[in-house]
């Protein structure tokens, strides 16, 4: 089993609205916690600043697979990153991830786009092979843009997007990321549709209307552009995630990551900075054990099945360890999730964290 750590500098409780079917019959054993089958879903995490540089990072409500055979599914109150000041704080205030649900003057998509509630899962099967599963309408926004309806401060939209993993054995792990349609804020000021290549290779577009994640002193948003790259997860590593999502001896992965880097610039045109901004839109991840055996369908006690409500769960601050909190019951539901958060000021300090400070007409 391999752990990995996430640092930072203030950690916050995030309430967790969990809906879920558990399927287990009276013969059902739980899986191991800490090495057992496992698997993760989160809709969407902001990550400011290279690496080795993070400024800031919002880690949205992560399902995680229970112990027993039933699914973990992300509430569907949860329709935009940041939902609110708090979660605006941790990485500026100026974007906003639309989540596929919307009403009125709030559409952020373009035409045709139809508002939807998004479906992300983590679940174990009866097999006891984990799956996850995160599916919607993306659409990044920059606020800064300051229009009139929110559909013109639409940068990117990735439409019809889906990340799925199945770990059904060690010689069988799958991780895919398909989207429908992509679409890209043009030069010309509309949102256009962009062909995305498929496997592993990636988009790049220059020099996008697209300004910070927050405030920075002197920035033009007339001059100020964005370098964007789009690409499918291919690693564990590249999920931006919470000490407590693990991996395991064998691990699928899928999602897409979207690489900024904004180009800060002043009213005359001269360069202030780059700052990096990195967004996990979909990361899932399943694992498995060495030795690893699903089981026969219908191994588990006849297919009899037992029905658990819905059970909104508060992680307590702090928790980061691989292993989730005791929540009282027979351990067939543990949800996992932390938002890591950074205080308002990280932008009084950007410069010294993030961008490289460039002298006016060097570059």
């Amino acid at each position: 089993m391999t752990r990995f750590a996430t640092k930072a500098a203030v950690l916050t409780a995030v309430l967790f609205p969990l809906a879920g079917v558990g399927v287990a019959g009276a013969q059902s054993q739980a899986v191991d916690e800490k090495t057992g089958p496992v698997s993760f879903a989160n809709v969407a995490s902001v990550r400011i600043g290279g690496e080795g540089q993070h400024g800031g990072s919002l880690i949205t409500e992560t399902q995680r697979s229970p112990l027993l055979p039933g699914q973990s599914k992300l509430g569907t109150d949860r329709v935009t990153v940041p939902k609110d000041d708090g979660e605006r704080a941790t990485f500026g205030g100026h974007y906003a991830i639309d989540l596929g649900r919307y009403s009125g003057s709030q559409n952020p998509y373009p035409a045709g786009v139809a508002s939807r509630d998004h479906n992300v899962v983590a679940a174990l099967q009866a097999t006891t092979v984990p799956t996850a599963v995160a599916e919607t309408n993306y659409a990044l926004r920059d606020t800064w843009q300051g229009g009139a309806n929110a559909v013109d401060d639409t940068v990117l939209v990735l439409e019809g997007a889906k990340t799925a993993v199945d770990c059904t054995s060690p010689a069988k792990l799958t991780g895919t990321s398909t989207v429908t349609r992509l679409w890209v804020r043009q030069a010309g000021g509309a949102l256009g549709i962009v062909p995305m290549p498929g496997g592993n290779a990636g988009l790049q577009l220059k020099n996008l209307r697209l300004g910070p994640p927050g405030d920075l002193t002197n920035a033009s948003k007339d001059t100020t552009v964005s370098d964007l790259k789009l690409t499918r997860v291919a690693a564990f590593d590249q999920l931006i995630r919470q000490d407590g999502w693990r991996g395991g001896d064998y691990t699928a992965v899928a999602g897409w990551r979207a690489e900024i880097t904004t180009h800060v610039k002043d009213a005359q045109g001269a360069a202030l900075q780059d700052v990096q901004t990195n967004i996990v839109l979909g990361g899932v991840s399943c694992s498995i054990p060495k030795g690893f055996v699903a089981k026969s369908a219908g191994s588990t006690g006849g297919g009899a099945t037992a029905t658990q409500p819905a059970v909104p769960t508060q992680v307590p601050a702090g928790y980061l360890g691989a292993a989730a909190p005791d929540t009282g019951s027979d351990g067939s539901r543990v949800p996992l999730g932390i938002g890591l958060l950074f205080g308002g000021v990280f932008f009084g300090s950007v410069a010294l964290l993030l961008g490289r400070r460039r002298k006016s007409g060097t570059d």
